[in-house]
């Protein structure tokens, strides 16, 4: 049998309730975090050497937003198979 589900579903705890909206504001942040720090990832003032953050970090949010923003955007989650306990 076949199911399919609409509406805010979510699977990974947190992200219930979150709206496209508010999805789409952290994938925008995410990508403008992304490019500021390529833009300067490094930097040295008065001999000191400062580091801005951690790519790998900002480029997971972006695969976790991107993938809720597009979950939100077809209206949920689709279930394939439900298996009865």
């Amino acid at each position: 049998m076949l199911v399919f589900l609409r509406g805010p579903f979510c699977v990974g705890g947190n992200m219930a309730g979150i709206t496209l909206e508010q999805a789409e504001e952290k994938l925008t942040a995410y990508l403008t975090a992304l490019d500021r720090v390529l833009t300067n990832q490094s930097y040295s003032i008065a001999g000191r050497s400062y580091t801005r953050a951690d790519i790998e970090a900002i480029e997971d949010g972006i695969q976790i937003w991107d993938r809720q923003v597009k979950r939100l955007s077809r209206g949920g989650l689709y279930v394939k198979r439900v298996i009865p306990e």
